[in-house]
């Protein structure tokens, strides 16, 4: 039978990477949401998308943002993950802020992150789909696993 639960059970088959997205607030604060449905949509021009729910607490800001942040997380980051998935529960861990760029803030050790230009927002039902040109990028040197969610757990790549 079709209905939220069996949506969300089958959809939690799907393993997906976890990021945050993040950008400044209206006082210049960093501010960031845990996003698992990050997609590249093309290489020429390089674009992603996310999908951000209409009810979440950050999406006033993102609805007027001209730039966000994508912060690729590596295994040792659940932590990380969990605050901005939930702030309110999760105290913010010391230290996760790094030199912002493009006005935007980025998070210390993840395994890559990009800045990205804005370009469309798209109505999905309960969220919005935002469409954003990465305009710079950088990926952590060295070969680090990330951070998967699968079954409504947090898992890492078996070595």
């Amino acid at each position: 039978m079709l209905n939220t639960r069996s949506f969300r059970q089958l959809m939690g088959c799907f393993a997906t990477g976890i990021t945050v997205v993040t950008l400044m607030n209206e006082d210049g604060k960093a501010a960031g949401i845990t996003v698992n449905s990050l997609t590249s949509v093309s290489l020429t021009p390089p674009l992603v998308l996310f999908c951000l729910d209409k009810k979440a607490h950050i999406y006033p800001l993102f609805r007027n943002a001209k730039y966000f942040a994508v912060n690729i997380l590596g295994a040792d980051q659940e932590e990380l993950s969990r605050h901005f998935a939930d702030h309110r529960h999760y105290p913010a861990p010391k230290g996760i802020w790094g030199k912002p760029q493009t006005g935007c803030p980025i998070l210390r050790h993840t395994l890559g992150w990009m800045i990205c230009r804005k370009t469309m927002t798209y109505k999905g039902g309960d969220h919005d789909i935002l469409l954003g040109e990465v305009v710079k990028l950088h990926k952590r040197a060295g070969h680090h696993s990330p951070l998967l969610y699968f079954h409504s757990r947090y898992h890492q790549i078996a070595k």
